[in-house]
């Protein structure tokens, strides 16, 4: 790194420090006002509010979604063009519980310390406003509509337990099933009845003889949402929700096709009809090793200390994958918490506490400065782009 880059980073980091209270107030203020997915009405107003100050040009409900937006700062022309992703959605029943109020503040964080240290930065820095992620894939329906078909680097950066910049995840897709069948009286007439629940049963028992076999890295998780009215009453319509992972979308389409013809089997053999819904299939994750690697070095600046991930297991999924697919991409790890797990109430304190602030600081600053390492280095934001074709064109060969 020369005389410029150091200079350069260390008036980021001083403008993350300058903008500290306000991007705790605006965190704090997320997390004590949780929004479900596509509902983070409120967030979304008040992540916008300082970038507009700012001078960001601000679009709002773009890929027809509501609870979205769009804030770019145009530099210097010639430049590549720089997303920050925020997420900023809850989750049900339990809050912030995976630290979103975290991410969406330390996007706007970086974009606003960016340009405040270097208004000539060359290079166009969108903050994009991305909800759902927890429950509806937003980034998908994003993707989906062309908003990422002109960004050459995105990131974000999710508070954890450790720091983490190579962390993977797993495709994944949620169904629900709904069984039909014929309700009658448990006792006097049951011989008259077809069971939606014992349908359910047989789904899960179904299931479970699968699992054997699956590859290692498939996970299938279900509930029982709906189970009848009484205990003296056949049950005639039933629902099971399931969420289905696995390491592609191609491993991902073979489990499921086995859980679904599980189920249906499972519906049949109590002469039970089956609908199976489906929702949006959540790509793996494809991280940028390079765009990793300025990531890595940038937390390192910091005096944090990253670990790698685990070489198995220890991982769920997000829509960050679908991005993945479409341009370079990364969604590392700050530390905020030593034992906390995601999605636990112990995590949803983290989020608000001190250390958890103090990770949000850490997040913005890195954000900000591996953004400024594409925008001024050419060689770097060459190699980023080359890694991401190869992979793309060595995906299409398949």
């Amino acid at each position: 790194m020369n005389i410029v880059e150091i200079e350069g980073k260390k008036a980021i980091q001083a403008a993350v420090d300058a903008f500290d209270l306000e991007l705790r107030e605006l965190s704090l203020k997320i997390h004590a006002n949780p929004e479900l997915s596509f509902h983070e009405y409120q967030a979304m107003e008040w992540l916008t509010e300082p970038l507009k100050k700012a001078g960001f040009a601000i679009e709002k409900g773009i890929a027809n979604l509501e609870t979205s937006f769009r804030a770019t700062w145009e530099g210097q022309p010639g430049g590549p063009t720089v997303a920050l992703l925020a997420e900023y959605d809850a989750l049900k029943g339990l809050g912030h519980g995976c630290g979103h109020n975290i991410i969406g503040t330390s996007a706007v964080g970086a974009a606003l310390a960016l340009k405040a240290a270097h208004p000539n930065l060359q290079g166009k820095i969108v903050v994009l406003g991305t909800p759902a992620e927890e429950e509806g894939g937003g980034k998908i329906l994003m993707v989906q509509d062309g908003v990422f078909d002109d960004v050459d680097a995105a990131m974000m950066c999710h508070p954890q337990k450790q720091s983490m910049v190579l962390r993977g995840g797993l495709a994944c897709v949620d169904a629900t099933f709904k069984y039909f069948g014929k309700s009658a009286h448990a006792s006097s007439a049951p011989e008259k009845g077809i069971s939606a629940l014992e349908a359910v049963i047989n789904t899960f028992v179904a299931v479970n003889s699968l699992r054997q076999f699956f590859k290692d890295d498939v996970r299938i998780h279900g509930i029982i949402t709906k189970g009848g009215e009484a205990t003296n009453v056949v049950p005639d319509y039933c629902e099971a929700e399931f969420l289905l992972r696995a390491e592609t979308v191609e491993d991902l389409t073979i489990v499921r096709g086995k859980v679904y013809a599980a189920a249906r089997h499972a519906a049949e053999a109590v002469g039970a009809k089956l609908e199976i819904t489906e929702g949006l299939v959540y790509a793996e994750r494809n991280n940028n090793k390079t765009l990793a690697s300025l990531f890595k070095e940038n937390l390192e600046l910091l005096g944090e200390e990253v670990i790698e991930p685990p070489k198995k297991g220890g991982i769920g999924s997000s829509d960050i994958g679908n991005v993945g697919q479409v341009t370079a991409a990364i969604h590392p790890y700050i530390k905020i918490t030593d034992d906390a797990i995601t999605h636990t109430p112990e995590f949803v304190e983290a989020a608000k506490s001190e250390a958890g602030m103090q990770g949000l600081n850490k997040a913005a600053k890195t954000l900000a400065m591996t953004a400024y390492d594409v925008c001024c280095n050419q060689a770097y934001f060459q190699m980023i782009r080359k890694e991401f074709e190869e992979w793309k064109k060595k995906k299409q060969s398949k």
